[in-house]
């Protein structure tokens, strides 16, 4: 579980750290939105090299990007069965007994997975990896200022989004030293039934609960300590400013969706 990367800052002197991070969520939010403009082959190809080239561009280790990718196996493997077992269609490739396999379900598996790969991948990019809490913070809050004005609590939201993304990597560490713990007095997670695995896992749970709630009461105090009372009348040490490079970098990403729609235009291949 220490391998875990989620939620974790990547420090590098690279063209997307230094992107203003409100032109980071805006990039994040476009890159999510271009995920679900592609139908076919050529629209799926075209993001796969897009999030090649962002990792690229951050200069992030692959095994670290492998590492945020390894928790979602589990889902990827669950929406391969779901897919190609429940999807139907016109080319039959298999059939025994109750199961048919068709060619559209193995495609619609493939760019499911192709889907959700590049979704993690380019929202880790533009903001966990390559933007730090605070800054993401500063971010949130003065993109969602205009709601301040219908009395939402912007800061507080943003705030809470912010802590939760900072103590993934703490809840991990402290999940690993508790099933250390358990497992140096017997206790064994990887044999047995699923329902005794899942037994297992409840002196892991309570432990963690009560270190979570402890460390949100300490956060708590020490914030009190502080004399934090919401973003009412704060001000910031560090004054955001956009610059011609992150308009730029907006630009390229509404290119990219403009050039996955006539992509998906042209018809060529399998397409959803």
């Amino acid at each position: 579980m220490k391998s875990i990367a989620l939620g974790q800052y990547y420090p590098a002197a690279s063209v997307v750290h230094r992107i203003d991070p409100r032109a980071k969520v805006i990039l994040a939010t476009l890159y999510i939105v271009c995920t679900f403009l592609c139908k076919n082959i050529l629209s799926f190809a075209a993001l796969v090299v897009s999030a090649v080239i962002l990792i690229l561009l951050t200069r992030i280790p692959l095994r670290t990007v492998f590492q945020s990718i390894k928790p979602l196996i589990v889902i990827l493997l669950f929406t391969v069965i779901i897919n190609i077992f429940w999807t139907t269609g016109d080319t039959l490739l298999l059939e025994w007994r109750f199961i048919r396999i068709y060619l559209e379900g193995i495609m619609q598996a493939v760019f499911m997975i192709v889907r959700i790969l590049t979704l993690i991948v380019g929202t880790s990019m533009f903001l966990t990896y390559t933007t730090t809490p605070i800054a993401l913070t500063d971010a949130l809050e003065q993109l969602l200022g205009p709601l301040k004005k219908i009395r939402v609590p912007v800061h507080e939201f943003a705030m809470m989004m912010t802590i939760a993304l900072r103590f993934i990597p703490t809840l991990v560490d402290e999940t690993e030293k508790i099933m250390s713990a358990q497992k140096s007095r017997g206790t064994d997670f990887s044999s047995g039934s699923l329902i005794k695995r899942a037994k297992a896992l409840i002196p892991i749970l309570v432990p963690l609960f009560v270190s979570a709630f402890r460390r949100a009461e300490e956060l708590a105090t020490a914030m009190e300590c502080r004399c934090y009372h919401g973003g009412e009348g704060r001000t910031r040490m560090r004054i955001l400013k956009y610059r011609p490079s992150d308009f730029v970098a907006i630009g390229v990403m509404i290119l990219l969706g403009a050039g996955l729609i006539v992509l998906n235009r042209l018809g060529i291949g399998y397409t959803m």
